[in-house]
């Protein structure tokens, strides 16, 4: 269930949903799945992108699929019913944790690359896959530390993951430069080593750095090397379907379009402003 024709996208936020839906050339979306009321209506601009026949991809930020706990069913309910309004090709969540023992954390949380976790995570996909009406793509997150009991590199859990599992990939291009600058390795190893034909699509953004730590803070323009990991990426692996993450400080509509067309420079894809 990849989207390797679907071009460049952008992540549907209601502060930038006008020039989104004026994008004459976008072809898919993508929503956060918490946001979306599972009984409808739709806001009317991502309604005229369904009329458009746009693609659009709930992407849930909530379940915490790595927690030990087993994921609440309700959550993956509605993940499932958001879909089937949106006429979903798949769906997509984290390789992460948000919540332990009832607190919540607010933010996605790294898990600790043990077989542990694996066990844990995996439990949990399988568990949502039951009630999910189409497939799901799994995104490893930006983390500024790692846990001291790890037992596997990246490449070798993202893996194990995604292959215990069946699910797809949802490779976040800035999350592997923002991973491999604080950890001061290499992210085109991370690619060379990554199962890259399970890629569904594809999240770009930017960030910024404080106090030597590099931040994705999907606030700031996406920085030239990320745009450089894409042209990596696409020299090794068909172009997938490339999406845009904006979440604040929005820049003029001009800025965002010249960002999308940096990123379709990148792989190759047409413009779609």
């Amino acid at each position: 269930m990849s989207l390797p024709d679907l071009g460049v996208g952008i992540g549907w936020r209601p502060d930038i949903s006008g020039v989104v839906a004026e994008l004459p050339g976008l072809r898919f979306v993508e929503v956060v799945a918490e946001s979306i009321s599972a009984d409808g209506p739709l806001p009317d601009t991502l309604s005229a992108l369904r009329a458009r026949d746009v693609t659009v991809i709930p992407h849930g930020v909530r379940l915490s699929l790595g927690g030990a706990e087993p994921v609440e069913p309700a959550r993956v309910a509605h993940l499932a019913q958001v879909a089937e309004l949106l006429g979903a090709p798949l769906v997509s969540e984290h390789i992460a944790f948000v919540r332990a023992g009832g607190v919540e954390a607010g933010h996605l949380l790294p898990l600790p690359r043990t077989r542990d976790a694996v066990d844990a995570m995996v439990a949990n996909v399988v568990r949502a896959q039951t009630e999910l009406p189409v497939p799901i793509a799994l995104e490893p997150i930006a983390a500024i530390f790692d846990w001291p009991d790890d037992e596997m590199d990246e490449a070798q859990f993202i893996t194990e993951i995604l292959d215990r599992t069946g699910a797809w990939l949802l490779l976040d291009i800035a999350n592997v430069y923002a991973n491999a600058r604080n950890r001061g390795t290499d992210p085109v190893a991370l690619l060379d080593r990554l199962p890259l034909e399970r890629i569904a699509y594809t999240h770009v953004a930017g960030g910024a750095e404080h106090a030597g730590i590099y931040h994705d803070t999907h606030t700031d323009p996406v920085p030239t090397p990320v745009l450089d990991l894409i042209g990596e990426l696409c020299a090794r692996h068909r172009p997938p379907a490339l999406l845009l993450e904006r979440d604040g400080h929005y820049p003029p509509a001009d800025l965002l379009r010249r960002e999308l067309d940096a990123i379709a420079a990148a792989s190759g894809y047409p413009t779609i402003t």
